[in-house]
Order: structure tokens, then C-alpha cells, then sequence
């Protein structure tokens, strides 16, 4: 079975075209299929039209959040409830084409495990949208190892058994292609078609590559240091010893040699102090992804919170 996975947020004049399109291309395959629908939190018509199109046809699953959490939440309260062996997120704006899907689905009949869609003529601003994409995606594929032209394309096809047990946060969403070929599945991307947005806003802005940027930090760390911490960690100490008995060696020269004394040279102590909070603080932040990670996964904590479901069980 298919599940095909669609966050949404307020989408309504992109609901029903979207489905008609979907549908027609579904039905040409040879695959029984489900439509999972996740409303982040619209605020406009979007909860109307989904409800509309559950009542209308069973193969439409929707499932409504009590607020806007964001797409990779939303992604994960969809991949939660779906019951196929083939997995397809895409989103709901229109710009990704269902026409698509066939071509995802034969890479996977050709043995990968994840297949990414590359939107090679991408209808995005140029400076707003494509060129920090092209950033980021050169940034991610040089620190993972993982070479793909684009990660932030959201139409992939995932074999169930490979995101099976993930748990996605902040932007991680994009990130499933790594941890699948960290953990040895074979991964390969197709071009696909973009359209232009025609209805709706977007959500995106230059942010969310700080985000992502970020994120890519948490994986990199949680892939090499989840196990091993105080290889990091202690590195950094050893470092930072290093470091001062430099400082330490130089301030007693100025001593010495130069008759000056250590209050006469601020410099060197403010550009340490500075520098080793700065690295402080982002070693912070990576160890509370790991508490936020523990706080989640041992009590079973979901990133969403599920209002109401329609034609579907919550997991």
C-alpha cells in the first residue's frame, strides 16, 4: 500500500485541486493507496475542505492538530498514522505534481530504499528561496557525505521499514535521507517538476536556513557523539587547556620581557573568553537535543498533539 503524506497549513484553495490531482494519477497504478491530509493548525477554510473530502471518500485520512506545531511535526503525526509499505510526503501548495509519483516508484522497483526528488527548474524566487537552497544543499551534502542535490524538496518515497522508529524535530524532516544511508540504505534522487505557487502564501523564509543549518549541526553530532560524548567533549577540555597555558605562556613573556603586567593586557584574555563562550553556548544547545531527545523518546512523548482524526485510528 501507498500512504501519501501532506502537511497542510492554511491551504484551502489548494485542498481540492490538489486531491483531484493526486486521485487521477493514484487510480493509474498498481497500488492500493491511502491519502493522509495533516492540518497544522489552519486557520482558514483548509479544516473544512479536508473534512469535506473524508466524508467523501475513505482513502482520505485526515488528521487535525490542535495547533500550528510546523511541517516536520505535522510530517510526523502523518508518517505515524500510516499504515503503507511505501511512504510519500509531498506538500500541499501544488508546486510538487503527483505526476511524479510513478517515477519515484520505479527507483524503488530498482532496489533504493529512498528515493529524493530534485526539483532541477525550481519556480521560487531566485535570491529569497534558490540561492540560500543551493547553500545549504552544497553545506549538508559536504558535511553528511550524503550527496544530493536537494534536500529541501519534500516529495521523496521512503520503504516504510527505513523511517520506521524515527523521530523527527525541528527541520529533520529533510534529513531522512541521511540517517537512512547512515544506516546503510541505498539512496538516489529523480528529477521532478515544480509549478509555481498559485494559491496561498508561503511559509518559508530566509530563517529556515538558519534552522536548517543548525539542525544539520544536531545530526552531525548525534551520528559521530550520541555514543561517545566525552570524546567532544573531552577534546574541547584538552583544548581549552591548551589554549590557556598559551595564554598563560604569553601573558608571563609580557611579564619578563616586556616589564608589562597582566592587567596591562586585556586583550588576549577578552578574545579567549569570548571565543570559549560562544563555543560554551553551542555545545549547550547540542546537549539539550540530547535531553530533549530523552525526554521524548523514553516517555514516548509525541512532537504534536492530535485534535480530532477523521477515517483513521491515532496510533
Amino acid at each position: 500500500m501507498l500512504s501519501i503524506i501532506i502537511p497542510l497549513y492554511n491551504e484551502e484553495g489548494n485542498v481540492v485541486p490538489l486531491y483531484d490531482r493526486l486521485v487521477g494519477v493514484l487510480q493509474t497504478l498498481d497500488h492500493p493507496f491511502e491519502i493522509i491530509l495533516v492540518n497544522d493548525g489552519s486557520t482558514d477554510g483548509t479544516r473544512e475542505h479536508l473534512d469535506d473530502l473524508a466524508a467523501l471518500d475513505g482513502r482520505v485520512r485526515v488528521v487535525h492538530l490542535r495547533r500550528n506545531f510546523g511541517q516536520t511535526p505535522a510530517m510526523m503525526a502523518g508518517i505515524d498514522m500510516a499504515k503503507g509499505d511505501i511512504l510519500i510526503p509531498m506538500d500541499g501548495d501544488l508546486q510538487n505534481d503527483p505526476v511524479d509519483i510513478p517515477r519515484l516508484l520505479a527507483k524503488l522497483a530498482e532496489g533504493y530504499d529512498v528515493v529524493s526528488g530534485w526539483r532541477k527548474d525550481r519556480k521560487d524566487n531566485p535570491l529569497k528561496r534558490n540561492f540560500p537552497s543551493r547553500v545549504a544543499n552544497w553545506l549538508i551534502s559536504t558535511i553528511s557525505g550524503v550527496h544530493l542535490h536537494d534536500y529541501g524538496c519534500s516529495l521523496k518515497a521512503y520503504r516504510r521499514d527505513i523511517i520506521k522508529g524515527v523521530k523527527l524535530y525541528g527541520e529533520m524532516h529533510r534529513f531522512i535521507p541521511i540517517h537512512a544511508a547512515w544506516q546503510g540504505a541505498r539512496v538516489t534522487e529523480v528529477g521532478v517538476t515544480h509549478h509555481p505557487r498559485v494559491y496561498g502564501e508561503s511559509k518559508y523564509g530566509m530563517e529556515r536556513t538558519i534552522k536548517v543549518i543548525l539542525d544539520l549541526m544536531t545530526v552531525k553530532f548525534l551520528d559521530k557523539y550520541a555514543q561517545k560524548p566525552m570524546y567532544l567533549f573531552g577534546g574541547f577540555g584538552l583544548a581549552s587547556i591548551v589554549i590557556s597555558m598559551g595564554f598563560f605562556t604569553f601573558m608571563l613573556f609580557c611579564k619578563i620581557f616586556l616589564h608589562k603586567g597582566f592587567i596591562e593586557t586585556p586583550l588576549p584574555l577578552a578574545v579567549f573568553m569570548f571565543m570559549l563562550i560562544g563555543i560554551m553556548a553551542i555545545f549547550m544547545g547540542l546537549i539539550a537535543e540530547i535531553l530533549m531527545r530523552t525526554y521524548h523518546e523514553s516517555q514516548d512523548k509525541p512532537t504534536y498533539i492530535v485534535d480530532c482524526t477523521k477515517n483513521c485510528k491515532e496510533p
